[in-house]
């Protein structure tokens, strides 16, 4: 029964999966010239391209886990205060699964969300193509074992899962006003107008 509901997922992978999703590697020579691959150099970093156009570095992952990686990356959203989106996090570290996370925390990302995924609901995640809404455990192991992803994690020991980030860019930094001191007015005092001894109208010590 297992092996017809894994059969049935990879054909569910195959009918999602275009054309240029199978463009996986983007290779930099020394020379910086850039070329597409299917095939994961073992000698060189590579990066695999995903369908959204994000990447996912595959530097210093086992062979065959680069090439799972690049035919299905994983990208998971979550929102603050989400116990779910916990657990779901918990499980692909767990599962030894490079993913991308993006957060939905604010109005922006909000929209950002909706337009791109076409839901609002958190957690959710895409493996490939593949989309998954709400975290059930069992769903999310089913596509994590059909994509081809280990049982047990081969991650490196000194591999760090990127930091999480925001779904919608940051807006840049407006200039700050500039604080130029104005300039006296010849033949006045600009520090001490009012005589000696005496304050200024309205002001009281």
């Amino acid at each position: 029964m297992h092996r017809v509901v894994l059969s049935l997922l990879l054909a569910a992978f195959a009918c999602q999966v275009t054309t240029p999703a199978w463009a996986l590697y983007k290779v930099v020579g020394p020379d910086g010239r850039i070329t597409y691959t299917d095939r994961a150099p073992s000698d060189k970093p590579v990066q695999a391209i995903k369908a959204n156009g994000a990447t996912a570095s595959t530097e210093g992952l086992p062979y065959e886990l680069q090439r799972v990686v690049g035919r299905y990356p994983v990208s998971l959203f979550t929102g603050p205060k989400c116990n779910a989106c916990d657990v779901a996090r918990q499980m692909l570290k767990e599962r030894g699964v490079p993913f991308v996370e993006k957060t939905v925390a604010t109005s922006d990302d909000a929209r950002a969300y909706l337009k791109q995924e076409g839901t609002d609901q958190l957690p959710s995640a895409r493996i490939g193509q593949k989309q998954l809404l709400g975290y059930n455990q069992a769903e999310w192991t089913s596509y994590v074992d059909a994509a081809g992803y280990p049982a047990k994690s081969v991650l490196p020991l000194n591999y760090r899962q990127p930091e999480a980030t925001p779904m919608a860019p940051m807006a840049p930094a407006s200039p700050k006003a500039s604080s130029a001191p104005s300039k006296a007015v010849p033949g006045t005092d600009s520090n001490n107008n009012a005589p000696a001894g005496t304050s200024p109208p309205g002001f009281r010590f």
